[in-house]
């Protein structure tokens, strides 16, 4: 008890360490690395053309119908509601695949797991309203930490369960059902934030509004807790509490538009900024693709059916190399600002010649190792990305570039799921699909290299702007090594 309570008194501890447990709990999917297989088996009995050019697409629209309504509702409800509703759907997503037969079941699956994605924003966000704002570096590295740990255990104890023990998908499936319901279960104790980012109350949005023009004068992002350690004598918690009931006014919904203007401008305002936000909306479109469809890549070289696999344990080592990139991010001394656009298009072209291989290679081996170093090139730049964003904006700006560079991502997939995947449309195969999201990475790659080639020369025949991107990168260089 005595523990309990000095976690609660910590005013951080306590609804971090929840949602750390969360987090892992609901990203411990032990059936994930094993779906394409379970689909395409006995139990649903799914064609692989079916699941490709008409099951996945429907996730892609779904969750671009979603998340931007979904990111303002997460705010509007202050992020708890969200969060549990994300595990709600987890339990839904896995009661259907446990025991709903048929095609229209699985087709509402990618809709209902397409909910599960775009809550993710809530995740993310929860935490930066309930804590001070200097804890939230740490508490950012163990949400991260946690969500990253649940997947390599769900993964490994998955691999585990199918290769030693012998077990059928079904069961998989189940187990999974439990612990995703365990994940449900923790999502009710996390403390109910007292504010928003955006929609508040009408004296919190008063005073809001005030700190949004003197920042746009000049002034560095705010300092202050967003949540006393005790709600009896804190004055700022009494006048959001009172306000509480202006949420819907129409007073509070312009100052809560003129908030997400502000904090847009602020996102979008550094071309060092926009280019940055460039590379992740580009490659995570591209990424996204490959991950949902990589299964049924393996799939097509080793059948299922007749063939051991090891896709969990492939996910495994994905996440643990994940990890060591995002540790050595935040230990090694790089003025990511000066050489960052550099490093995105030389990894961009070390991932495109990795999907190039899963396209083009015929054993299995060949093809798990080259997800492997596309998967880690990746969780590599995304860590180096967020780091460089986040190290130049509130933490308003950031959720809000987080939703932005994401629909943009979507949209971006949306069109590349149209065009190639859909039956509707050219409803390419496996192969040539791969062909071509290698090729897209390689577009990205040059891009990104003739950029990146560009701001180096520039920065070593003006040293003065090099100490400025130095200057600017030092606070990135702290931030990261805090995680």
């Amino acid at each position: 008890m005595g523990c309990w309570a000095e976690l609660k008194s910590s005013g951080w501890a306590c609804p971090t360490m929840i949602l750390s447990l969360y987090g892992f709990f609901a990203n411990c999917r032990v059936a994930e690395p094993f779906l394409t297989p379970y689909l395409i088996g006995p139990h649903k009995n799914i064609s692989e053309e079916v699941l490709t050019n008409y099951l996945f697409p429907i996730w892609t629209y779904s969750y671009l119908a979603f998340l931007f309504p979904i990111f303002l509702l997460t705010d509007f409800l202050r992020y708890k509601p969200l969060i549990m509703l994300q595990g709600l759907f987890l339990v839904t997503n896995y009661v259907i695949l446990c025991f709903a037969p048929g095609l229209p079941a699985m087709t509402y699956l990618q809709v209902n797991y397409a909910a599960v994605t775009s809550t993710d924003v809530a995740y993310f966000s929860y935490i930066y309203s309930v804590i001070p704002v200097k804890n939230y570096q740490r508490a950012t590295g163990y949400l991260r930490s946690a969500m990253l740990a649940g997947y390599t255990f769900g993964a490994s104890l998955g691999q585990v369960l199918i290769s030693v023990a012998g077990l059928d998908y079904f069961y998989i499936n189940a187990i999974t059902l439990g612990i995703v319901s365990l994940a449900f279960l923790i999502s009710f104790w996390l403390p109910m934030p007292k504010r928003s980012l955006f929609f508040k109350g009408k004296e919190t949005s008063a005073v809001d509004l005030h700190s949004q023009k003197e920042k746009a004068q000049g002034e560095n992002r705010p300092e202050e807790p967003v949540m006393e350690k005790d709600g009896a004598g804190s004055g700022k918690e009494k006048m959001e509490n009172n306000g509480s009931a202006g949420w819907c006014s129409r007073k509070n919904m312009t100052v809560a538009v003129h908030l997400l203007w502000q904090s847009f401008r602020e996102s979008y305002s550094s071309r060092h900024l926009i280019y940055w936000s460039l590379w992740w909306a580009l490659a995570t479109a591209g990424y996204v693709q490959v991950f949902n469809y990589s299964q049924l890549m393996w799939d097509h070289i080793e059948p299922s059916a007749t063939s051991s696999i090891y896709n969990g344990g492939v996910e495994a080592v994905c996440s643990l190399v994940g990890a060591a990139a995002a540790f050595s991010v935040g230990h090694v001394k790089v003025t990511w600002a000066v050489w960052g656009e550099l490093a995105l298009g030389l990894f961009s072209a070390v991932g495109a010649g990795a999907v190039f291989l899963m396209a083009l290679t015929s054993n299995i081996w060949a093809c798990y190792a080259g997800y492997v170093i596309f998967k880690s090139c990746y969780m590599l730049l995304i860590t180096i990305t967020t780091f460089q964003i986040a190290s130049n904006l509130s933490m308003e700006c950031y959720a809000l570039t987080f939703g932005i560079n994401t629909f943009v991502a979507l949209s971006l997939q949306t069109v590349i799921t149209v065009t190639v995947v859909d039956e509707a449309a050219l409803g390419l195969d496996i192969v040539t699909q791969f062909i071509i999201y290698g090729s897209y990475y390689a577009f990205i790659s040059l891009l990104f290299l003739i950029r990146g080639t560009y701001t180096a020369c520039v920065n070593q025949r003006c040293p003065e702007h090099t100490k400025d991107q130095q200057q600017e990168s030092s606070v990135e260089v702290m931030a990261a090594e805090r995680l």
